[in-house]
């Protein structure tokens, strides 16, 4: 999929530099400057190529959904002050007997030379801004199918792997009545269980939940490693949050909570698991740090799967509006993350 998109964009970059100047140079008035003033004709030229990168480079759908639009308006600034300035280049006068008629032909070859020269950088920009359009909406239709496929797998793998819901909370329910009074622990473990499964199929099919509800699954999760885990595993989980009403994804930091159970819990080593989340004012900052007490090779085998995962739904729901940091280093498997939910 992504060697589409590199072909893609290199055959649209081939074309302008090969075709859509050339072209607009040999057809119109610009072809004379080549016999008259090459060092101005080069100039311009490479000018004019620099112009389509900056803006291919700076993505400018990118930038006007993330809403930096003083980004947008100082470059297209800088780009048209060089431009003014290029069009005040001192091309050599014009010689005539009478001095008035050269310095009146001059004024006009020079006017017409600048508006050469802006029509030009029109309609490069103009190519430049529609060709950058026109990738991103091509870009976010591979995206999305990309993320249908993705979906459409895990639904039917979870299609695949459930047990009809009625039967397994059922079945709990039975299980649990036969445990009442036995075992505090053993009651604690079936009801944090049950609700781990209901969250898991009641979001299954839903885009968004509440930061609360989601803070309440993490932390059911945790409270179920813990009670399987002995003294040698401090769990340190921590939360602040000014609104839990906000919007997230479901299940969209549970990657990270079970890495950190999955290779730094230990039931003969001490070790210690953080994990944080912090929201205020609409920017979520997620936290994991734990030494790595699995084996080394396992670790890098297993783990970025799940990582490499999360970064694409990242990508997709949060584009240009989040931070991933992960960190193996000296034994230590660290994560941070960040999300504008604004």
């Amino acid at each position: 999929m992504k060697s589409i998109e590199n072909k893609t964009s290199l055959i649209l970059d081939l074309f302008l530099c090969m075709v859509f100047i050339p072209i607009l140079v040999t057809l119109g008035p610009a072809h004379h400057w080549f016999y008259q003033w090459p060092l101005f004709s080069i100039i311009s030229c490479a000018y004019l190529y620099g112009c389509y990168f900056v803006v291919m480079r700076i993505n400018v759908p990118k930038l006007l959904i993330s809403k930096r639009y003083h980004k947008i308006a100082s470059i297209i600034s800088v780009l048209v002050i060089i431009t003014y300035l290029l069009s005040l280049y001192p091309l050599p006068d014009m010689e005539f007997v009478t001095p008035s008629l050269s310095e009146y032909q001059t004024k006009v070859r020079n006017f017409g030379v600048s508006v050469t020269l802006w029509l030009m950088f029109s309609l490069v920009m103009g190519y430049a801004l529609t060709i950058s359009f026109v990738k991103e909406l091509y870009e976010q239709l591979i995206l999305k199918k990309k993320i249908e496929a993705q979906r459409d797998k895990a639904e039917l793998a979870v299609f695949k792997a459930q047990i009809s819901p009625h039967f397994l909370f059922n079945t709990l329910n039975s299980l649990y009545s036969l445990v009442i009074g036995t075992s505090e622990k053993a009651e604690n473990a079936f009801i944090k269980f049950s609700e781990l499964l209901r969250y898991t199929y009641v979001t299954i099919e839903q885009e968004l939940v509440s930061l609360g509800d989601e803070i309440t699954y993490i932390q059911n999760y945790i409270d179920l490693q813990s009670i399987r885990l002995n003294k040698h595993t401090v769990i340190k989980w921590e939360y602040s949050v000014d609104d839990a009403s906000l919007k997230v994804p479901p299940m969209l930091m549970l990657t990270f909570v079970e890495n950190a159970f999955k290779y730094g819990a230990s039931t003969c080593q001490d070790c210690v698991i953080h994990i944080s989340l912090n929201v205020k004012e609409g920017l979520l900052k997620f936290h994991t740090h734990n030494s790595i007490m699995k084996h080394a090779d396992e670790f890098r085998k297993d783990v970025p799967i799940g990582v490499e995962n999360c970064k694409a739904r990242l990508c997709s729901l949060f584009p240009e509006k989040h931070s991933l940091t992960t960190i193996n280093e000296n034994g230590v498997f660290d994560v941070s993350l960040i999300i504008d939910l604004t």
